[in-house]
Formats: C-alpha cells, sequence, structure tokens
C-alpha cells in the first residue's frame, strides 16, 4: 500500500492552502461576527474557480464497475483541496458560489443538459423539514404534476446556501403512501413563483454560511426539472440510489472538512505552545511521554486515521468501486475527531484557547455542524452497521 498523496494532485491543494491563507483566514472573524452577510471577497474566488477548475466538485455519475487500472482524479484531488481550504476558514469554503451541495446533485444525477443549464449555478439541496430528518421516508413536502409543470408544496430548514444560492434542488414525495420509493429531486430556481425564504438560522458556529428556511406554496417549476426519471421506483433503493450515489461522492468531502478544522486547531495549538518553549519530541513512546505529549500523540493518531479513511473513500470512487460504507466510515470518523480534537485544543491552551484573540474557540465551534450535516454521526455509524451485518435499512432501524 503505498499512503503518499500522488505528486500530480498537491499543486492545486498547494494553490487551496495559498488561497486559504491569504483570504479567508484574514477575513475569518469579521463574517464569524457579520452573521449572514455575503462575503463578496469571494465573488472573485468562484470567478477563479469556474476559470481555471481549481476545485471541481465529485465526479459525475458512471457505472459502478473497477477501473481497469488504479484512478486518482476528482474525486481525490476535491478532498485534498477541501481539506486545505477549510485549514482556513471552513464555513468560508461552504459560502462560495457554484459549490453548493445541490450542484453535487445534478452533477451526479442529472440529465446533460440540466447539467449543461444548472451546472454553473450556485445550487442548494434542501432535504430536511421540521419533521422530517435523517428518516427521508417521512418527508411531507408535495410535488405534482399539472400539465408542463411540476407543483411543490411543503417546507424545508436548515437548508445551506438557501438565500444566497441560485436554485435549490428540492427533495419532495410524489405519493406520501409509497415511503422512499416516491421520493424525487427537483430543481427549483430562485425567485420561483411560491417559492419563499422565510427567515435565517442563527447559528453557534458556520455563521458566514447562510442557514435557510424555505417554504413553496403552489410552487410551479417545469415538468423538466425533476432530476432523473419522474417514474415511481419498483423499490425504495433504486428510488434514491442516484440521490444516495451523491452521498457516496460527497461524505468524504465533508470529511475533509473536518481534516482541515483539525489540522487548523493542532497546526495554532503548536503555535501557541511553542511561545511557551514547548515543543512535541515524539522521540519517547506513549507510556513515556508527558501527559501533554501523550494527548497530543493521541489527537495526531486520530486525525490520520481519519484522514486515510477518507482518502480510500475517494480514491473508491474514482475508481468506480462502491463505497458507501467507506464513505460513511470516513465521515463518521472524521466528524468525530474534528469535534475532539478542536475542543482538546481548547482546553489545551487555556484562557488563550477561549479567546477571541485566537481563532481556536472559532475552529471548535465551526467544527461541530461537521458531525451533523450530510448525515449524523448516529445515521452513519447505522449505514455502516447494515453493511457490515448484511441487514437492509428495514432490518435494522
Amino acid at each position: 500500500m503505498n499512503l503518499e498523496v500522488p505528486a500530480k494532485l498537491l499543486t492545486v491543494p498547494n494553490m487551496a492552502r495559498t488561497l486559504a491563507k491569504q483570504v479567508f483566514r484574514p477575513i475569518s472573524r469579521k463574517y464569524d461576527k457579520a452573521e449572514h452577510a455575503k462575503p463578496i471577497e469571494l465573488v472573485p474566488v468562484a470567478d477563479m474557480i469556474r476559470t481555471t477548475g481549481v476545485m471541481n466538485g465529485p465526479a459525475e455519475k458512471g457505472e459502478r464497475a473497477p477501473s481497469a487500472g488504479v484512478k486518482n482524479g476528482q474525486n481525490m484531488m476535491a478532498v485534498l483541496t477541501t481539506a486545505e481550504m477549510s485549514w482556513g476558514d471552513v464555513a468560508m469554503l461552504n459560502s462560495i458560489p457554484g459549490l453548493g451541495l445541490g450542484n453535487a446533485a445534478i452533477t451526479a444525477v442529472g440529465t446533460p443538459g440540466q447539467r449543461e443549464k444548472f451546472g454553473k449555478l450556485w445550487c442548494a439541496m434542501a432535504i430536511t423539514e421540521p419533521g422530517a430528518g435523517s428518516d427521508t421516508a417521512n418527508i411531507v413536502t408535495s410535488a405534482r404534476l399539472d400539465g408542463d409543470e411540476w407543483v411543490l408544496n411543503g417546507e424545508k430548514i436548515f437548508v445551506t446556501a438557501g438565500q444566497f444560492c441560485d436554485a435549490v434542488v428540492v427533495w419532495a414525495t410524489l405519493d406520501k403512501k409509497l415511503g422512499k420509493r416516491a421520493i424525487k429531486s427537483f430543481i427549483v430556481p430562485k425567485g420561483a413563483p411560491g417559492m419563499q425564504v422565510v427567515r435565517l438560522e442563527p447559528k453557534l458556529g458556520f455563521r458566514v454560511s447562510d442557514t435557510a428556511a424555505i417554504t413553496f406554496t403552489d410552487c410551479r417549476i417545469p415538468k423538466d426539472h425533476v432530476l432523473g426519471s419522474a417514474e415511481i421506483a419498483e423499490d425504495a433503493k433504486q428510488a434514491l440510489g442516484g440521490a444516495m450515489q451523491t452521498f457516496d461522492n460527497t461524505r468524504p468531502v465533508v470529511a475533509a472538512m473536518a481534516l482541515g478544522v483539525a489540522r487548523a486547531a493542532l497546526d495554532l495549538l503548536y503555535e501557541i505552545l511553542g511561545r511557551e518553549g514547548f515543543t512535541p519530541s515524539y522521540e519517547r513512546s506513549l507510556w513515556n511521554a508527558s501527559a501533554l505529549e501523550a494527548e497530543i500523540y493521541r489527537m495526531e493518531a486520530d486525525y490520520e486515521a481519519a484522514r486515510l479513511l477518507s482518502l480510500k473513500a475517494a480514491w473508491m470512487a474514482d475508481n468506480k468501486r462502491p463505497n458507501s460504507m467507506e464513505a460513511s466510515m470516513a465521515k463518521a470518523k472524521a466528524g468525530h475527531m474534528g469535534n475532539q480534537v478542536t475542543l482538546r485544543c481548547v482546553e489545551l491552551c487555556s484562557t488563550l484557547g477561549f479567546s477571541e484573540e485566537y481563532l481556536l474557540e472559532k475552529f471548535a465551534r465551526d467544527s461541530k455542524i461537521l458531525d451533523i450535516f450530510e448525515g449524523t454521526q448516529q445515521i452513519q455509524q447505522l449505514i455502516v452497521a447494515r453493511a457490515v451485518l448484511g441487514l437492509s435499512s428495514a432490518q435494522l432501524k
């Protein structure tokens, strides 16, 4: 096993680190305090990304069969680049126009025409409802076909980039009685009649990223704005297969966000401790080290485990290997690790960690959502358990 990052993939992540250091970090505190303010400094960043392809998202849907050779491609690049940019400010990364979760869904399961029409827009994803979180079978937002238009009714909450985006990919049901089988994804352009952003959520962290509640009241969109087939599937797996593949590709990217935040906290910890004359030597074993050194060893080991799991999940996606279990493993491990490492770094730095003099307390606040969105820690563990035990969602709830 070669665990080193291929040299050909290092150039773009290095550019991303420079961007994170020179653009994100200087304005990080400014937008943490100005919650939900639109960061105008990110507009040229978005233009650069569109022009150069510095940070393309996960690859589009393809045949899920192993490649003939070994490929390190778009998914691996997305993970490496995301980690570097998240080192600067993970919430800022999620506020770059054009990098929404909805874009990943369109890339994964949209038709060529949909990818061409909507792929360059900033597309959010709306799944969660007041009565439906991780269990998508409880979704009540409805869609019915009326002539050449779909009519949507319902409410979505916790929509990342819901205010500033150009369009929203909305999960809705064609028939609530049929459960997951009838759930489809619809592209709703911003400003569609009947669509309204009703509020923005104040948050613990991730403050620059706008989190919205959106209502749909007889919201009409064209017939061809449904992602994939409009036919009700024979089973839930078939119905949600394309949508869930989006998460197979993006959960390693969310894991990479946690890697970036954790690395930022560890680097700042070393900087603060170094000013007091302390540098971990790594020469003594865990059992012979000081309490502080032992704590650092454990955090670094935890970080490395999460990093390797994330790279493996991305590598499998690039090589068209089924990676649902590995994507959930990476997301579960990295999400938990990011929370634990950032909070422990705050504790080890005492009052300096708690103070706004440094960004350490912000890293800790921002890290919490990474263990929640795109599937909570508990849901990821459930997915892994089903895969390991060979049980269906009906057999293991």
